[in-house]
């Protein structure tokens, strides 16, 4: 230790002596500049404050051009160019952007495929029907559907005596949007009592990361959510709605790993009843293995939702993986045979071509899409608009902003 102090004192004594040279500098030709600083910020204004760096100013100007102008030229030119940074900041994209945006690769393919087949075409004739009925097939429209679409196709060209091939690409659009509209889209929540929203649909499909999207949603319209951890079984299930919960501020009821999923719901009901939420959504499991199973849990969770909460509005949403394409349609069969499926939220259409497959959901079964996921971001679950969806099918930039 007696050494080790010894070496520290010998450290410390050559800083004693440079002490007095540290002193001495500020006296060599620092102030002649201050005071060259302080006349020019007199001459252009008292009350603005510059940063003086090597006779140059922040804006790249030297003294001298500095000195040639007068303070309201150089404060009208600063306004100029903040406004500039203003108007060059990227635009927050409305809905439709967006929408545009996430169905990228489905317009390709459909768009793309159909204005192939058209220009190709210089009369409407069986050939061209079948190269399109062949488009809208590989677009993952289905089958059924893609013969509904064409015939309809066939009675409009009948009709209105369509003879030029680039006519069809709007009565293909017409068609496309009457079949999105068939099915009545009621909004998920009603204001006059409190709501319950059930989540279902198989693992990997994106209910944990649609619970959290719709939660920050309803929030941000002045709703109070509560939000149940009853898919107890997968691996790491409470602790992914947890970061969602977290990240949306709202409060997660949720039990031990392998608990009642019942139980979790019969929790969430109490506190949403205690916290007089708006909206109570509740995560399910996904095993489509286990079938008897999945149909006992949710016939079990209905039955506690009926008996504690039988003044609530209650939603059953099916999640469906946009990105398997027409392998949705079987995944809503199975459901149903477990519950009654309201609605419809169809997730990846951002990361997908096959977009298709919302034509023939909604043509092939009696169930509406409310909600789709266009993007990653926690706003990128928009609400289901049957005309602006047929429209971003075939519109490649926005003309108006919705």
């Amino acid at each position: 230790m007696k050494q080790e102090a010894a070496l520290q004192e010998a450290e410390e004594e050559p800083e004693i002596e440079v002490e007095p040279e540290i002193e001495e500098e500020p006296e060599i030709e620092v102030e002649p500049e201050v005071e060259v600083q302080s006349e020019i910020e007199e001459e252009i204004d008292e009350d603005e404050e510059y940063q003086w760096e090597e006779g140059e100013w922040e804006t790249g100007e030297t003294e001298a051009e500095i000195a040639d102008q007068s303070p309201l030229d150089y404060l009208l030119a600063e306004q100029e160019e903040q406004q500039t940074e203003e108007l060059e900041k990227p635009k927050k994209k409305g809905l439709f952007s967006k929408l545009l945006d996430g169905l990228t690769k489905t317009r390709d393919n459909i768009l793309g495929g159909v204005e192939d087949v058209l220009k190709s075409f210089k009369k409407i004739d069986e050939e061209l029907y079948e190269e399109l009925e062949e488009v809208l097939i590989m677009a993952d429209f289905g089958v059924e559907t893609t013969q509904r679409i064409m015939d309809n196709l066939r009675e409009i060209v009948k009709e209105r005596k369509i003879v030029d091939p680039e006519e069809l690409k709007g009565a293909l659009q017409e068609i496309i949007t009457e079949i999105l509209t068939s099915q009545v889209n009621t909004p998920i929540i009603v204001d006059d009592r409190p709501n319950v929203v059930l989540i279902i649909g198989v693992n990997g499909a994106g209910k944990t990361t649609s619970i959290g999207k719709l939660s920050h949603q309803l929030t941000s319209d002045g709703k109070k959510v509560v939000l149940a951890a009853a898919d107890t079984f997968r691996a790491a299930a409470i602790e992914q709605l947890q970061i969602w919960a977290d990240r949306a501020n709202v409060d997660l009821i949720k039990q031990a790993e392998g608990s009642d999923p019942a139980s979790v719901v019969f929790d969430a009901i109490a506190s949403a009843k205690s916290k007089n939420a708006d909206v109570l959504i509740c995560d399910t499991a996904g095993r489509l293995q286990n079938k008897v199973n999945l149909m006992k849990e949710l016939e079990k969770i209905s039955r506690v939702i009926e008996r504690e909460y039988p003044e609530a509005h209650k939603e059953v949403l099916i999640v469906l993986d946009a990105t398997t394409g027409q392998n949705a349609i079987s995944q809503v069969k199975v459901f149903k045979e477990a519950a009654n499926v309201d609605g419809i939220i169809l997730t990846k259409l951002d990361g997908t071509a096959k977009g298709g497959a919302v034509v023939g959901i909604c043509s092939s079964l009696n169930v509406p899409v409310k909600y789709i996921g266009v993007g990653e971001t926690i706003d990128d679950l928009q609400v289901f608009d049957p005309e602006s969806f047929a429209r971003a099918l075939f519109q490649t930039t926005e003309t108006s902003e919705e």
